[in-house]
C-alpha cells in the first residue's frame, strides 16, 4: 500500500476544495498558495489569529501551539491535515 501524498481541505464557507501536499509546512501556507486570504500574525501558534473551526477530520501539530485552542478549533499556521478535512475560516 502506498503512502498518501495529498489530503483534501474543504472550505465549508464556500465549498471550495483544495489539495494539501504533504510537503507543505502548514495549512496556512497551503491556503496562501491558493490565494486564499487568512488572518495571521505570528506563524508559530502563539497569537491565535489564524484560528479556524475544524468541522470534520483531524490535524497534527508540528509543535504544540502556545495559544489556547478549544475543542473543534485549529491553528492553521502550525498544523497539517491527517487526512481529508473540512474547515470554516469564519
Amino acid at each position: 500500500m502506498t503512502e498518501r501524498t495529498t489530503a483534501s481541505i474543504t472550505l465549508a464557507d464556500n465549498s471550495q476544495c483544495i489539495e494539501f501536499s504533504t510537503g507543505c509546512p502548514s495549512i496556512l501556507q497551503c491556503l496562501e498558495s491558493q490565494k486564499i486570504e487568512v488572518a495571521y500574525q505570528c506563524r508559530e501558534g502563539y497569537c491565535g489569529a489564524c484560528r479556524a473551526t475544524l468541522i470534520s477530520g483531524s490535524v497534527d501539530y508540528s509543535e504544540e501551539p502556545l495559544a489556547f485552542v478549544r475543542d473543534g478549533e485549529i491553528l492553521l499556521c502550525c498544523c497539517k491535515p491527517q487526512g481529508d478535512i473540512s474547515i470554516s475560516l469564519k
